[in-house]
């Protein structure tokens, strides 16, 4: 028996068997049929095909993250840090404020200078110390004072801006004046800053004394010739404070 080869040509665009459509013109009806009865869901698939490309286009580009410790709950001013009281989150770099810290360990034993709420961070200016003159300008000094009048205390917090004022005579308070007596008064410095409150609403004492011997004194920034006066009147028991706002 002989057998007929078939051409590259026939093989390609014709079928083997009599009588039957070439296999290309089969094929190609098959893939119409089908697009052609399933097109609502094609062209649905495509749409969101579309739309998913165009939203990965548009959204932002995956950031760094790192790790920022923040208060685990609300933190009154004065509040000695301890494990229980902060815990760590996952943030993107951008996200972390300047002077924010990675560790807790590092932190505990410190004393808040400023009341944080929960999930706040812990920043150097949020800690009594060296952070109670960050951004203060240069050759500034933390002066603690002890006001005649105690209740102002209630009313100060850090940020204040408060006047600093001596009854007359407290150079030399043997001079005829008596104690309490404001009928004439020197202001020793003008707008100064309230970095630190103690025995008022604020809670606790001066950092680092660990009793109440701190408890009555505010802490202000002043240049050094203002904060040389502010010392020296310091002792007299007549020193008052009067709120400003500018």
């Amino acid at each position: 028996m002989r057998f007929h080869r078939l051409s590259a040509s026939e093989s390609a665009g014709t079928s083997a068997y009599p009588g039957q459509p070439p296999v290309s013109l089969y094929s190609g009806s098959r893939v119409r049929r089908f697009m052609v009865r399933h097109r609502r869901l094609l062209a649905a698939l495509a749409c969101c095909a579309a739309a998913g490309t165009a939203v990965e286009a548009l959204g932002p580009e995956t950031s760094d993250h790192a790790v920022m410790v923040r208060a685990a709950r609300d933190l009154p001013a004065g509040t000695v840090l301890a494990a229980g009281t902060l815990e760590t989150v996952d943030v993107p770099v951008e996200a972390v404020p300047p002077g924010a810290h990675k560790q807790p360990e590092a932190l505990v034993g410190r004393r808040l200078a400023t009341p944080l709420l929960r999930g706040s961070p812990v920043t150097d200016v949020s800690l009594a110390g060296a952070g109670l003159l960050a951004g203060a300008p240069p050759g500034s000094v933390a002066v603690p004072l002890r006001p005649a009048d105690p209740s102002v205390l209630d009313l100060l917090g850090p940020g204040q801006l408060v006047n600093v004022v001596a009854a007359t005579g407290w150079e030399n308070p043997g001079a005829g004046h008596a104690a309490g007596d404001v009928s004439g008064a020197v202001v020793l410095a003008a707008r100064v800053p309230v970095l630190w409150v103690s025995g008022g609403k604020s809670g606790g004492g001066w950092p680092g004394s660990g009793s109440g011997d701190g408890d009555g004194l505010v802490v202000v920034a002043a240049d050094r010739e203002n904060a040389a006066r502010l010392t020296a009147a310091s002792g007299s028991g007549r020193i008052y404070l009067v709120l400003t706002d500018g």
